[in-house]
């Protein structure tokens, strides 16, 4: 990607001198959205690529997030972080300023004011808005304080442990998150939330779906009117993309951690369905492509 000259985002909170300790156990997240009452106030949707390995190891289903359940005690330390660490720093506040100008526009066409979510970067462990989390649980959105979360050593492990890599692929994964808060915005997480609190555990895996989808489309439109602001593409981006989006679609990441796949445990989408989302929003940029809410499940 082309970013040189491109302005950082002030919407970022640089946590990684803070130190925390996760004490008590945790619940998954689905089992915890079932037993929350009407509204549910606390809401977390996560990529959780490689979180989403070890989930499929451990053969249990729903995304893939642990919150802890008593305070955490917390020390602030100086952090110095690596050269590598610093460029990819610089990289996701550029990447989230970014998407605060597209979706700026995008929601003015619509007659709407968009608020541009917050971010958090952390080290190994974090207290958000929706409980604490590990540096496992993947970048996650929490609508709760409107706020995506990262671990940068998340982008460092994509390529070593299910070979992504590239500038668009980690770009992807922000925008991906953003696409949850863009979701928040519209109205749709609450109302499919809701309807998760409710749904039996193949129902609320198939609602996580069509969520995930909608997230994966959004972070194609952003690259649509982001190159055609920006002129920010390269040969290859998309391909890059492409690929990063196959290689954490459930079939793929169960059948490389099991040896076989789970259709009914499948929260996040297929390898195809994924790429072929993300696809339709980058090379259209067409928002009114992006329900995935209606459709038969299986035309997904």
């Amino acid at each position: 990607m082309k970013l040189d000259g491109r302005r950082m985002s002030d919407n970022i909170s640089d946590r990684r001198g803070e130190r925390m300790s996760m004490a008590g156990g945790g619940l998954s997240l689905l089992r915890l959205l079932a037993i929350l009452p009407g509204g549910i106030k606390t809401k977390l949707i996560g990529l959780a690529v490689v979180a989403a390995v070890v989930v499929a190891t451990q053969g249990t289903s729903g995304l893939s997030g642990l919150l802890g359940l008593s305070g955490p005690q917390t020390e602030q330390r100086q952090y110095q972080g690596t050269p590598e660490e610093q460029e990819l720093y610089e990289f996701s506040a550029q990447i989230l300023a970014g998407t605060e100008d597209v979706w700026t526009e995008l929601f003015e066409r619509m007659g709407k004011r968009y608020i541009p979510p917050k971010m958090v970067i952390y080290k190994d462990a974090v207290q958000s808005g929706c409980g604490n989390a590990t540096s496992s649980t993947g970048p996650f959105y929490c609508s709760a304080d409107q706020t995506v979360y990262i671990d940068l050593s998340f982008f460092m492990n994509m390529k070593r442990q299910i070979g992504a890599d590239g500038d668009f692929a980690y770009a992807y994964v922000i925008a991906h998150e953003v696409g949850h808060h863009v979701q928040y915005l519209l109205g749709d997480l609450d109302r499919i939330h809701e309807k998760m609190a409710s749904a039996s555990e193949k129902e609320s895996n198939r609602l996580s779906v069509r969520l995930e989808l909608q997230a994966d489309f959004y972070a194609g439109i952003w690259a649509y009117h982001d190159n055609r602001i920006f002129s920010s593409l390269e040969d290859g981006d998309i391909d890059e993309g492409l690929d990063a989006a196959r290689k954490i679609g459930d079939d793929y990441l169960q059948k490389k951690a099991r040896g076989y796949t789970v259709p009914d445990s499948f929260n996040h989408g297929t390898s195809s369905q994924r790429s072929r989302w993300l696809k339709l929003g980058a090379h259209s940029g067409d928002l009114s492509l992006g329900d995935t809410f209606t459709p038969e499940y299986s035309s997904l």
